[in-house]
């Protein structure tokens, strides 16, 4: 289950079919009041739309804009946003004029005013839960938009977000069994883990340095898509950790 919904779960009435009331714009009273003194988790795809979009290397984003906190689980920590450090603690992408990295900004930003948890069903697929959130600061909620759960995935373009935080769901599921006992807080697999899920670059030169790609079985496309896009080697990362870390046959060995 998506941990960043286990709020939801418990405090706000779940959503079906139905269509919701909610849109937010320039001319609602409380604009940009949710982009101020927030607890903001960032989600592995989260930090490669960030870092891409500032024209950073992935080190140097998480130095500057992140910082690690106790997560959901004692296991592996949560990356978190960094906010301002004044008076009003802004969101350091605010500005007058709004988020200026909107089209690539967080899943929890995209998703707002829904929260998502997932499950996985006994058949083994992934089923989503939607979750419509009531913070008395937010007047969206009485703007006369209606909109339903699959309007808004579209209208906010969650899709790819949705699918990377879905396998990352599965990774931050096996890092919540503990499958590094012995080696200690921040041992070598856990470190080399958030170089994986967090620092695409550095897991670009590992890959290289140790030609990791030779090692499995990999049709020529995939294989070319994991040496131009960052966000197919994301997604390899999260096969070769389970693959590593649980022996699951996300990945055949040669």
């Amino acid at each position: 289950m998506d941990t960043n919904s286990q709020q939801a779960i418990s405090a706000w009435p779940e959503l079906g079919k139905e269509p919701f009331q909610f849109c937010c714009h320039s001319g609602v009273s409380c604009f940009l009041s949710c982009c101020r003194q927030v607890e903001l988790r960032l989600f592995p795809y989260d930090v490669l739309r960030l870092k891409e979009r500032l024209g950073l290397p992935s080190a140097e984003f998480l130095q500057e804009y992140t910082r690690l906190e106790q997560g959901p689980h004692p296991f592996f920590p949560a990356v978190m946003l960094n906010m301002r450090a004044d008076g009003e603690h802004l969101c350091p992408f605010l500005m007058k004029s709004g988020c200026s990295v909107y089209q690539d900004r967080p899943s929890a930003c995209r998703t707002y005013p829904l929260e998502r948890a997932i499950e996985k069903t006994a058949a083994g697929s992934l089923q989503s839960h939607w979750f419509l959130t009531q913070h008395s600061y937010c007047k969206g909620h009485f703007e006369g938009h209606s909109c339903t759960v699959k309007q808004w995935e579209r209208e906010q373009r969650l899709t790819e977000f949705n699918l990377f935080n879905d396998l990352w769901a599965e990774v931050d599921a096996l890092f919540a069994t503990n499958p590094w006992q012995g080696e200690g807080q921040a041992g070598p697999l856990q470190q080399l883990a958030f170089m994986v899920c967090y620092n695409i670059d550095a897991f670009r030169d590992y890959v290289q340095q140790h030609n990791l790609l030779a090692t499995f079985h990999l049709d020529r496309d995939r294989r070319r898509r994991i040496e131009t896009d960052d966000s197919e080697l994301l997604k390899f990362g999260f096969d070769w950790l389970l693959h590593v870390l649980a022996n699951r046959r996300t990945l055949i060995s040669r």
